[in-house]
């Protein structure tokens, strides 16, 4: 993420001529603060994984401790430490905070408050496990230390008895109730191997806050910047970009004389932050860099002379075929009135070693030319293929989302959307089918999964519980589309905007209708090439070696 906040400043400079740094970004702005409260969080560092967004709108954070807290609480080990809860009922108003206290003579009553009041009693840090020690058991600083060095090894070690011993024998002498100083070493254990220290926590706030501020006040540089620093986070480009179109910022395909290697901003008032995002050359699957960068280059030199042809772009710059076929599968030429097909026929015809005899018949009539063939008439791509070919290119595509091609299919088969989704009443049985994004199963939430689903019309949270995803299990794993079957549960009480999960009681595998959009070339399997099965990270190809696609996700099963 310091990489891409940087890259996001340098936007910034270039495009707005303002002057910013991780010191400089203006601080409490209500409006960052309340666009996380909506869980409007997607590429935001540390509050993106759908763990965080459903906890941002009960979390409601509305200052920079309350971001501190978020980055620490919703962690494996305060889960299992059972402190989301109490924090959470607390922060409501539901229960006020617990703070054991010592006999009279041995200490102040409120020596634990003092240590746990910014986190309503609930130890969350390392730093507040050492001061419980100190305060609370008569630890001196070097114990502290030790008890936070093995807290990390107390499910490996047997040593978790001996600092039960010492912590909650040393609160009950001290006159704490040994019910209460039990529950303290419990917490205590929970978040052990993964408590976070505070300063850590405060750390991973000020990059929260100020790529959430970015994001807010600049949607544009926002997604440029996250497209500039793949791979890294949660989120695929498609979903990059789709959220950017959601923020109303204007997206621009690649385009062989407007695209630069990078992802970059062009000057529109028609656009939000005044400036519209143009894909990048990088986006074209199995396209060098180094070739990428040549062919921006050469473009640039000579007067800045555009090109006109696919021809043209393999004369003046010199890539391989390999390079110019790569940017003819991601429809690069269309504004020079090439179609993705006739770029393909011509990226296939060029010939760099033209045959000694046809090169000096040809000089005689002027300059050789790469291809040395007529391009015949191709039919034109139907709407699936060219959604299909934009996924297999670049993993991603501008026009309709697959979805929404497939939709008159899916509501006769009686499938639900995402809109109805959010609209029903808890408790209404829902037929819902999606593209899976991601998959989940945290090690804390016994064997349960979560999958995330999307349609043209937003995304949906599924939780998998073990019964089923055991039935299910192909489906779960193996499914680019997904239709899952299960019941609505809303919650709105204390909550900033409804969170929706749906609860599901049957996976289906329908990859098979994705399938049927690509008519024209069958052998490509959108489920598979094009989608991936959801738990695969794409990377920029390295060389020029041709790879396909997909619309991936990330930390799935983690």
């Amino acid at each position: 993420m310091l990489s891409c906040l940087r890259r996001g400043f340098d936007l910034l400079r270039q495009h707005h001529k303002r002057e910013l740094d991780l010191a400089a970004v203006p601080k409490d702005c209500e409006e960052t603060y309340a666009m996380l409260r909506r869980a409007d969080s997607l590429g935001v560092f540390q509050v993106e994984s759908r763990a965080q967004m459903a906890s941002l709108p009960k979390m409601k954070p509305s200052k920079f401790y309350d971001l501190v807290i978020q980055v620490a609480i919703i962690r494996p080990g305060p889960i299992q430490g059972d402190m989301v809860h109490p924090y959470l009922r607390r922060r409501w108003g539901l229960e006020q905070p617990v703070y054991p206290k010592p006999s009279p003579e041995h200490g102040h009553s409120d020596e634990l408050k003092n240590v746990l009041g910014r986190t309503l009693g609930v130890p969350l840090f390392q730093e507040q496990a050492m001061r419980v020690a100190i305060v609370a058991a008569g630890f001196t600083p070097n114990g502290a230390d030790q008890l936070r060095r093995a807290m990390a090894t107390f499910k490996h070690t047997q040593g978790v008895s001996m600092y039960r011993d010492r912590l909650v024998g040393g609160m009950v002498k001290r006159g704490y109730d040994p019910e209460l100083a039990e529950r303290v070493f419990k917490q205590i254990e929970g978040f052990g191997s993964y408590g976070f220290p505070e300063s850590h926590a405060a750390s991973f706030a000020h990059l929260a806050y100020a790529s959430s501020w970015l994001k807010r006040h600049h949607p544009a540089v926002f997604a440029a910047a996250l497209l500039n620093s793949q791979p890294m986070g949660f989120y695929a480009p498609a979903q990059i970009v789709s959220d950017a179109k959601k923020h109303e910022v204007l997206v621009r395909p690649l385009d062989i004389n407007a695209s630069d290697w990078d992802s970059t901003l062009e000057f529109d008032l028609g656009s939000n932050d005044q400036h519209a995002l143009r894909l990048g050359l990088r986006l074209a699957s199995g396209l060098a860099e180094e070739e990428g960068r040549q062919i921006v280059k050469t473009r640039r030199s000579g007067n800045g002379s555009p090109y006109s042809s696919v021809e043209e772009v393999a004369r003046r710059s010199g890539v391989s075929r390999k390079a110019i076929e790569a940017l003819a599968e991601a429809d690069a030429f269309a504004s020079l009135g090439a179609s993705r097909r006739d770029a393909m026929w011509d990226a296939k015809a060029i010939e760099h070693d033209i045959p000694p005899l046809l090169q000096l018949a040809e000089n005689f009539l002027g300059e050789a030319g790469l291809i040395q063939e007529p391009a015949p008439v191709l039919p034109a791509e139907a709407k699936g293929q060219s959604v299909v070919l934009d996924y297999a290119a670049t993993g991603l595509s501008l026009r309709e989302h697959p979805l929404a091609l497939l939709r008159p299919t899916l509501s006769k088969l009686g499938y639900h959307d995402t809109n109805f989704l959010n609209t029903a009443e808890p408790g209404t049985s829902v037929r819902l089918p999606g593209i899976v994004l991601m998959r989940q199963r945290p090690g804390t939430a016994k064997g349960i999964v979560f999958i995330t689903l999307e349609d043209e019309f937003g995304v949906a949270n599924l939780v998998i519980y073990t019964n089923v995803g055991e039935r299910d299990r192909a489906a779960m794993i193996g499914s680019g589309l997904m239709v899952a079957e299960g019941k609505i549960e809303r919650e709105v009480e204390h909550a900033e905007v409804p969170i929706t999960h749906l609860i599901c009681r049957r996976l289906i595998d329908r990859t098979d209708l994705l399938r049927s959009l690509n008519t024209a070339q069958p052998n490509l399997d959108l489920g598979k090439v094009v989608l991936g099965r959801a738990d695969e990270v794409r990377r920029p190809h390295p060389g020029p070696a041709r790879t396909k696609a997909k619309m991936p996700t990330s930390r799935d099963f983690r």
